[in-house]
């Protein structure tokens, strides 16, 4: 198939998407209880942008003339990698599966999908669209199972050229052992995160109480970009934590189906009693609870928005990924002091930065070892930007035009002419 039917085809999917969108968030709301309204307008919006966008690329992905010796020409084709596998994960079953599957498709390749055993029901909807929109047969495969089968399987296979995988960062060093014992195929991983959200005494107070909290509580906190680590600058610090607490008690949790909901059930019993765990060994642990701290009774898998103070860098919810709604609030006194505390982790997907000082923004940005940093906003993020991360967060980079380069393979072709060039 050419290039351009290629972006045709994606466009089309996109076309229906936006037919089905209701359906779809619907059953995203179903498998994973986040709030019908975050599927609808965030998720859904985020994979028929990332369709397009991908749609657009078909027919741009091109090599380089490259200038050698007079009797030669030299130049490159990116060609597709062949059979690609993806591993999707249960927060954004959908939209983690679009931004692999896109770019995919848009360079050539064929798909092997393996959604996450707890939400398959979005992947396999998808797969009926992409019948209707007459991608040919054979070119994207869905294959529910679980991790240690169907996943696994398609990690060894001889016959798949590259893997993509969302989630955690323990299933993400398993994936890149089986690419090495089997066929060194290509591996994109984004992985975990921990991520510092450092807030100084000049910034606009009111914006950065707001993202910080929509950043750690967004999709009942089980983001791998969540704001996980909030420093703020010690003259502030008490008004901070008074504010904060005052927004996640407003916070409204329950019926995901519910338009005025904000956070619905967590995702199923294990990741509940983690959260729970963790909560515990912040209470142990000598951090202040300023709010939550418990499952709300009799509702099934609810967790009270949970905010920390007197938070310090050794205890286990300072360090450990909680995938959860607990915000653990720290203070720093200096600029030199929160960039060291803030990339004293094995993690380095995302981090954030507030205030009004364009100097102190850019050394913070510079020094932030992370693979996006956010100034004055939180998870903004976009079809046409790089996302990724540094060290233990994962290889590799997803969205935006560097995505391209996951799913291609250069050739370099060079050819000897018959005479030299005048």
């Amino acid at each position: 198939m050419d290039a351009l039917s290629r972006g045709r085809l994606l466009h089309k999917l996109a076309d229906l998407l936006e037919r089905d969108r209701v359906i779809l968030a619907t059953l995203e709301t179903m498998d994973t209880g986040k709030p019908f309204l975050q599927a609808y307008f965030i998720d859904l919006e985020g994979c028929i942008k990332t369709l397009r966008y991908y749609a657009g690329w078909a027919d741009k992905i091109q090599g380089r003339t490259i200038p050698v010796d007079d009797s030669f020409v030299c130049f490159t084709r990116h060609e597709p990698m062949g059979v690609c596998g993806a591993i999707t994960p249960w927060n954004f079953p959908l939209l983690m599966l679009v931004w692999k599957m896109a770019p995919a498709l848009c360079c050539g390749n064929t798909l092997v999908i393996k959604p996450a055993e707890q939400t398959p029901l979005t992947s396999l909807y998808i797969g009926s669209l992409i019948k209707e929109v007459g991608f040919p047969p054979g070119v994207v495969n869905i294959v529910p199972g679980y991790g240690p089968t169907a996943g696994a399987a398609i990690s060894m296979h001889h016959s798949i050229d590259k893997i993509a995988f969302t989630g955690s960062t323990k299933v993400g060093k398993l994936i890149k052992e089986a690419a090495s014992k089997s066929n060194l195929k290509r591996v994109t991983l984004e992985l975990g995160g921990k991520n510092p959200c450092i807030v100084c005494a000049d910034a606009d107070l009111d914006l950065a109480v707001e993202c910080a909290h929509q950043g750690v509580f967004f999709n009942q906190g089980q983001c791998c970009t969540a704001a996980s680590r909030v420093f703020v600058e010690e003259q502030i610090y008490p008004e901070f934590v008074k504010r904060s607490v005052e927004y996640a008690k407003k916070r409204l949790v329950g019926d995901p189906f519910d338009a005025r909901t904000e956070q619905g059930p967590q995702i199923d019993q294990n990741q509940f009693d983690k959260i729970l765990e963790l909560i515990e060994s912040g209470k142990k642990e000598g951090a202040k609870l300023e709010c939550g701290g418990l499952a709300i009774e009799d509702r099934g898998l609810f967790i009270k928005p949970t905010v920390f103070s007197e938070v310090t860098d050794n205890m286990r919810i300072a360090k450990e990924e909680i995938f959860g709604p607990v915000q653990p609030i720290m203070k720093f006194k200096s600029i030199e002091e929160v960039i060291r505390r803030a990339n004293s982790t094995e993690y380095g997907l995302t981090a954030a930065v507030f205030t009004k000082n364009l100097d102190r923004a850019l050394t913070l940005a510079s020094a932030l070892q992370s693979g996006t940093v956010w100034i004055n906003c939180y998870n903004a993020l976009y079809a046409q930007a790089p996302f990724g991360g540094f060290k233990m967060s994962g290889n590799g980079r997803e969205l935006g035009e560097y995505a391209l380069a996951e799913y291609t393979e250069v050739k370099t072709v060079t050819i000897k002419l018959s005479q030299k060039s005048p």
